[in-house]
């Protein structure tokens, strides 16, 4: 909706106007005089053209306002045309007056209508410069020009300029001095005066023309235009199982390249980016939390805000989804319960989180050893009560398991002779038994499930040689090598060997030696 541009004619008319000025200033023949008269009136009549045409454009005005809905910034932008309308007609009366009075100080008009004092230079020459009323009409002009700027936010250079700010005149050394009023109106006859007044109206009205094309813009200026149209798919899933159905939604989406929008998340900006086809996007990104889930559906509703702020208009909306409670795998060697003070290895997984599983544990009744991978850890619980792990993900509490927790199994002895495990029954014989090995060996479900907690340590063992229910020697020995060398010159077929494990420890998980006793503790190997 530009305007304020003139049409041939009007340009005409303007170009014959500063030319008959020039030819004025020269002091050419009073003859020039006859020809003010003729542009003064085609002057008159461009200028009603303009008025219809600024009178329509408020209208114009008006009408877009109420088809876009009575706006507030629409409805601002109208009452400024109203205000600009109404500031025109009130200085275009003002200099309407200035024209009637050049008739009426200079004798008015004939029997034909014709100016009486057309030619007089000094009477009009006088109101204007001389009684400063030239002055009171630069000052309303340049008022007119300033408000115009402030209600638009346009520039408008001042209507009324001294000689010295207009092209034709700055570098003419009788005319670049002048001020507005003399460059104007001095030494003017009251034709050429009047056609000045109404030049200056032609003015006005082509700064309102302008003025109101501005407001116009304004009107729905911040209006969403479109130019990117993009086609999207929205799947239900991505991940469809052979045999089920493939849901999508296809849908368009469409951005205006020359906006800036803001996204918000919960009252907090997020991150704008552009898609490869321009878009522009805001990503939103947090850890979903737990809430109260349905006992049927194991799930739980949730939202959160979103706002858009595009052109000091806000879009926005309230976004529902689904937590899913996630469910925790517990894979471990340790089927039932978890052996005490002992490090118990447990893989702890949940699926549903994919990539994005990266957890944390805790717990008040064992200590937690982190693995080598997400979930891999060991747990050494520090008493017999139960275990309550719990599990967390980026911040958030998946849930808690509970683990049983039982004594460690006691080890079982192994005793050998030669490499050989010993028979109770048969016995072995006198000759034969020189170096007896006392071993402690775990239990085998437990050397299993927590092998870093099966090493035992024989230190400790009481020998005794017994015959006929008599004690013929005793020695004890500090390791769980027994050399029974200097004991074979004894030995008679009938004799008992009793061996007496007095001291048994577990290295622990930890690092530790933790004191144990066998299952059975005293053996009696038959000497033949």
């Amino acid at each position: 909706m530009a305007g304020g541009k003139e049409t041939p004619r009007q340009k005409m008319i303007g170009m014959m106007y500063l030319v008959l000025t020039a030819l004025l200033a020269l002091q050419v023949s009073n003859s020039v005089l006859e020809k003010f008269v003729f542009i003064d009136e085609a002057l008159q009549m461009q200028g009603a053209e303009i008025v219809e045409k600024n009178v329509g454009l408020v209208s114009a005005i008006s009408s877009e306002v109420e088809k876009k809905g009575n706006r507030p910034d629409d409805k601002k932008a109208l009452d400024k045309a109203k205000q600009v309308r109404e500031m025109t007609a009130e200085l275009k009366k003002y200099m309407n007056g200035l024209r009637d009075q050049f008739v009426e100080i200079t004798g008015g008009k004939d029997e034909n209508g014709q100016l009486v004092g057309a030619k007089d230079d000094e009477i009009v020459s006088s109101f204007m410069v001389t009684q400063g009323n030239g002055a009171e009409l630069k000052k309303k002009l340049n008022e007119y020009s300033k408000k115009l700027g402030e209600l638009t936010g346009d520039a408008f250079t001042p209507l009324a300029r001294d000689a010295k700010d207009i092209d034709i005149a700055k570098n003419d050394p009788d005319q670049q001095n002048k001020t507005f009023e003399d460059y104007y109106f001095m030494k003017t006859p009251t034709a050429a005066g009047m056609a000045t007044i109404s030049h200056l109206e032609t003015e006005v009205l082509n700064y309102e023309s302008r003025a109101l094309s501005d407001l116009a813009e304004q009107v729905g200026a911040k209006d969403v235009e479109f130019d990117q149209i993009v086609p999207l798919v929205r799947p239900a899933s991505n991940t469809v199982a052979a045999g089920a159905k493939f849901e999508a939604e296809l849908f368009i989406t469409a951005s205006a390249s020359g906006l800036n929008p803001t996204f918000m998340y919960d009252n907090k900006e997020v991150e704008a980016s552009a898609n490869e086809a321009g878009i522009k996007y805001g990503k939103i990104e947090f850890t979903a939390t737990a809430g109260n889930y349905d006992s049927k559906t194991l799930t739980a509703e949730k939202s959160f805000e979103a706002e858009i702020e595009l052109n000091d208009s806000t879009y926005k909306i309230t976004h529902k989804y689904f937590v899913v409670k996630p469910v925790i795998q517990v894979r471990s060697a340790a089927l039932s319960a978890l052996y005490m003070n002992c490090g118990n290895e447990l893989d702890v997984q949940v699926p549903a989180l994919g990539t994005n599983y990266n957890p944390s544990f805790s717990s008040g009744d064992a200590s937690i050893v982190k693995g080598n991978r997400a979930g891999l850890i060991t747990v050494v619980p520090k008493g017999r009560s139960k275990v309550k792990l719990t599990v967390s993900n980026a911040g958030s509490t998946l849930g808690t398991e509970t683990f049983d927790v039982k004594k460690v199994p006691p080890p079982n002895i192994k005793i050998t002779n030669r490499g050989r495990e010993v028979d109770f029954e048969k016995g072995v014989s006198g000759g034969a038994l020189t170096e007896v090995r006392v071993a402690a060996e775990a239990e085998e479900n437990f050397a299993r499930e927590v092998p870093n907690d099966a090493r035992y340590r024989v230190s400790r063992v009481e020998v005794k040689l017994a015959r006929a229910g008599r004690q013929i020697k005793v020695e004890n020995f500090s390791s769980e090598t027994v050399n029974l060398t200097s004991w074979r010159s004894q030995f008679r077929p009938g004799d008992q060997l009793i061996i007496k494990v007095e001291n048994v420890t577990r290295r622990t998980y930890t690092g530790e030696n933790e004191r144990v006793k066998p299952l059975t503790t005293i053996y009696s190997i038959p000497i033949n």
